[in-house]
């Protein structure tokens, strides 16, 4: 149960002034819509139903910042161009339409980016190098020698982190300007911001071999080049590294730098359990049988990871993975907690929330808003029930076929049919119907002030 004094999960929020009109939110995922010429279109269609629908905040999935390298999985958007970024503004325009409130995930892949590990695009760019914090760890490079993946690193100099660093306060005022509301940066998940925190990979020596000095320079290059914007990051506890991982963040670790970039001035912190390496922990759930098994991906697979042979054990390893990382709810509510208990800025918690009377219990006590990811492929507009019924529940079965096709290209999209059954007949009940808000007042919000906590907490 919810203590006397949490907020409701409809009770407005404030991250750096901007005003949330309630407490729910959709995480970052991978919307594969590319720079294409139908790019916007798509994000546009996967995004909109989530602020039609009456979630608070729609964070769109990571977008690189530069132009080349970078990205983690095929089909990601880039925001290196001034033009393709302005054009994004009907896409801020329609989540305003409706009350809500975007987000733009900023991210580089550094050693995750698919230059690494995915065969066909490194035959396609042989002279693209991964950009590294340190040169990749020993762990790293004897998995290079199973043929899985492939290094040739470059790795930054000190002007060249500065460098990197400003094209993040660069990409954010483009994305001010295509009106967007709050920057979320991509600092978990093994990508280049995760990397320079992380012991595992960061053994440099310079200013950067202390392992918040990044996210300080990253914050600063946005606020000298985007101005006042909110922003808001991930954070890593690399709790699920295997144990032959000596070097790694642990939860105090994680909470103490959490504690600087609140005073540093972060206006909201998203702390993530995970591993040092790219695996179910995640995603966590089922082994998605279902999509190794699917003709239709077959052909990606392959040019993902070289033959068939090799995609066979891929799946193999998914498979012994998905017994060490079984799905557990709210698989972050501890750390949040222990965040939430130190700093006065919004704590945001995703990762295995599933129904709203779970909502009711971590709000006000492990966090300040609570978002959800993959069940909005099966329910583009799950808000409407969160937010109209005290009992309602995703109909996602954390089977996780939606997420492994991602590697071979395809959408990130339900794959289930019984789920996608379930989703159908709540929408001919009309379950997905909602009061659209009154949007009129939703630029004079930006100056409105909303506690970012209820009356009475610190």
């Amino acid at each position: 149960m919810s203590t006397p004094d949490a907020p409701a999960l409809e009770s407005p929020l404030s991250i750096g002034g901007v005003r949330l009109p309630n407490r729910l939110y959709r995480a970052p995922l991978l919307e594969c819509a590319g720079n294409g010429a139908g790019a916007v279109d798509e994000l546009i269609a996967d995004l909109e139903p989530a602020a039609a629908s009456g979630a608070g905040l729609i964070c769109q999935g990571a977008t690189i910042v530069r132009e080349a390298g970078g990205c983690a999985a095929p089909g990601m958007t880039r925001v290196h161009d001034p033009d393709f970024v302005a054009e994004l503004g009907r896409l801020t325009d329609a989540v305003h339409r409706h009350g809500g409130r975007i987000a733009i995930q900023l991210e580089h892949g550094g050693l995750r980016s698919m230059e690494t590990w995915h065969r066909e695009y490194r035959h396609q760019h042989p002279n693209l190098q991964q950009l590294a914090v340190s040169e990749p760890p020993w762990q790293l490079r004897a998995l290079e020698r199973t043929g899985f993946v492939s290094y040739d690193a470059h790795v930054l100099s000190t002007a060249e982190a500065h460098e990197l660093a400003t094209d993040f306060g660069r990409a954010a005022a483009r994305a001010v300007d295509a009106g967007y509301d709050v920057i979320h940066l991509a600092g978990a998940n093994m990508g280049l911001l995760h990397q320079f925190c992380s012991p595992f990979y960061n053994r440099r020596e310079d200013e950067f071999g202390d392992l918040g000095r990044f996210f300080e320079v990253v914050l600063d290059a946005i606020r000298t080049h985007a101005g006042d914007v909110p922003v808001i990051t991930k954070l890593p506890a690399e709790t699920e590294a295997p144990p032959f991982v000596r070097r790694r963040r642990s939860r105090r670790e994680t909470v103490r730098l959490a504690e600087r970039l609140a005073t540093a001035g972060y206006d909201g912190l998203v702390p993530v359990n995970g591993s040092v390496f790219w695996d179910m922990s995640v995603i966590r759930g089922e082994f998605p049988d279902a999509a190794w098994r699917d003709e239709r991906h077959r052909d990606g697979y392959t040019a993902a990871f070289g033959s068939p042979l090799r995609a066979a054990a891929v799946a193999v390893a998914n498979w012994i993975e998905s017994f060490q990382f079984d799905f557990e709810p709210a698989w972050n509510a501890d750390l949040c907690r222990r965040v939430r208990d130190r700093v006065d800025v919004p704590v945001l918690l995703e990762g295995g929330v599933r129904d709203r009377s779970q909502i009711d219990t971590l709000l006000g006590d492990a966090c300040d808003a609570v978002g959800m990811g993959r069940p909005f492929y099966a329910e583009p507009r799950l808000p409407a029930r969160l937010l109209d019924a005290d009992d309602a529940a995703v109909v996602c079965e954390n089977c996780n076929n939606c997420a492994v096709p991602q590697a071979g290209g395809a959408a990130g999209v339900c794959r289930s049919a019984d789920v996608l059954e379930r989703a159908g007949r709540l929408r001919k009940a009309g379950a997905y119907e909602r009061d659209q808000p009154d949007a009129s007042g939703v630029e004079d919000a930006d100056t409105e002030t909303v506690d970012s906590r209820p009356a009475g907490e610190t």
